[in-house]
């Protein structure tokens, strides 16, 4: 298969380009291809022809999207219905990733692929626009909502992912105050990646949930990281409402696997399991 990996460089593609590694895959960053530019997506797929498009580039700087709502708009909805537009143009298949952002926490059980989304913030709602266009622009498309990702890689727009931030922090003595009362499916960018190799390879396109099972606070997730780290850090847990953050975030946005399970593939490993495994190759 001929694919078209958007976001070179970032934890998630880094990931997928691994596991994908057996198809022809083409990659372009950011600096190679914006989005958010129309006339260059469709340029730079009819020159690519893909079969298949998979889109990681996302402004995911939640506060920020608050001060800087044109740009989350312009990568996080125009971006995927410029995309969307090209594929289809070409027949090709459109993977592209949303986020546990989209609801509001109100459910307190997992969210479902089929659970009503109401976003409270500018960076959900630009998320969530860019679901719409996919769906509406493109037949062929494979629509994953994920969250509290990690990956070998890294999240360079964030000064790594949210495990290596912890250890830098606690290796270097500082102070760790870690929200407790968000609830959340800890994924690692492996597994979703592996997630993603399995379902390219069938037709039945749609909206899927995939994270890795299990819920947890951030504080919890914290905990156990710097448990199987080894490093004896005090971990000051507070409230959404201390931390002051200028996004409102649901408090309760775990996801559940339904229709992954529903289509016959396998579900992901638990949060726990997966973060060990992540350390075990950390120190490989």
């Amino acid at each position: 298969m001929r694919i078209l990996l958007i976001g070179a460089g970032g934890q998630l593609a880094e990931d997928l380009h691994q596991v994908l590694a057996g198809e022809e895959i083409a990659t372009v960053s950011h600096a190679g291809l914006d989005i958010g530019d129309r006339a260059a997506v469709e340029l730079y797929v009819q020159q690519v022809r893909p079969e298949c498009v998979i889109n990681t580039a996302a402004y995911n700087l939640v506060d920020a999207c608050e001060d800087q709502p044109q740009q989350a708009f312009a990568v996080n909805a125009l971006g995927p219905f410029h995309l969307a537009q090209a594929a289809q143009g070409i027949g090709a298949t459109l993977v592209h990733f949303s986020t546990n952002f989209v609801f509001d926490g109100a459910k307190g059980s997992p969210y479902v692929e089929t659970d009503p989304p109401r976003p409270l913030s500018v960076y959900a709602m630009s998320k969530l626009a860019g679901e719409w266009f996919v769906r509406q622009y493109c037949e062929r498309h494979f629509l994953v909502r994920t969250a509290a990702l990690y990956g070998h890689a890294g999240n360079r727009s964030k000064g790594g992912n949210f495990v290596e931030r912890m250890i830098r922090l606690a290796e270097e003595g500082k102070p760790l105050r870690v929200v407790c009362d968000q609830i959340v499916n800890p994924t690692c960018t492996h597994d979703l990646a592996e997630g993603i190799g399995s379902l390219i390879q069938t037709n039945r396109y749609g909206l899927y949930h995939m994270v890795n099972t299990g819920e947890c606070s951030w504080h919890d997730f914290a905990q156990e990281a710097l448990r199987l780290a080894g490093l004896p850090a005090e971990i000051t847990a507070v409230s959404t409402q201390e931390l002051g953050a200028k996004a409102r975030r649901p408090l309760y946005s775990a996801l559940d696997n339904t229709a992954l399970r529903a289509i016959g593939l396998p579900d992901f490993r638990p949060w726990q399991v997966a973060l060990a495994d992540y350390m075990r190759r950390r120190h490989a």
